[in-house]
């Protein structure tokens, strides 16, 4: 635990520095370009923290921790795009939904343990149903 531990807080503090480019780059690479960020710089670390951060969740909590995918697009919805309110949102949000997940799959059946797995799915899935075709409305259809 310590190591994975030790991985995802560096990995955390160095998100937390980079905000305000994510910030930017959210304007366009050509804006934030002219504007002095090193697009694809960003671009290579931006990679590497989110091979680190995924492969230390994984690790730790095993495939369940992608559900975790799901809490940012939730948190964008509702405190907004900048990326300070919302690494720390989707910091706290992911792990109090898997805790109340793995709560609530332990405890809802008596003498039996729920997958964890289904009860995520049931949760991801839809959402992610939801997220697809808000955005296919805005872009005009399925044409």
């Amino acid at each position: 635990m310590a190591v994975v531990a030790a991985f995802t807080a560096v990995a955390c503090v160095v998100a937390f520095s980079y905000a305000r480019r994510y910030d930017l780059l959210a304007l366009g690479e050509r804006t934030a370009g002219h504007l002095g960020l090193r697009v694809e710089r960003l671009r290579v670390v931006s990679i590497i923290l989110v091979a680190v951060l995924t492969g230390a969740a994984v690790a730790f909590a095993g495939i369940i921790s992608f559900v975790g995918l799901v809490v940012p697009h939730a948190v964008r919805m509702v405190l907004g795009p900048a990326h300070r309110l919302l690494l720390t949102g989707s910091l706290l949000g992911g792990a109090t939904l898997l805790v109340w997940a793995d709560l609530f799959a332990r405890t809802v059946v008596t003498g039996a343990e729920m997958p964890i797995g289904l009860l995520t799915s049931l949760i991801g899935g839809p959402f992610f149903f939801y997220l697809l075709r808000r955005a296919r409305s805005r872009q005009g259809g399925w044409a």
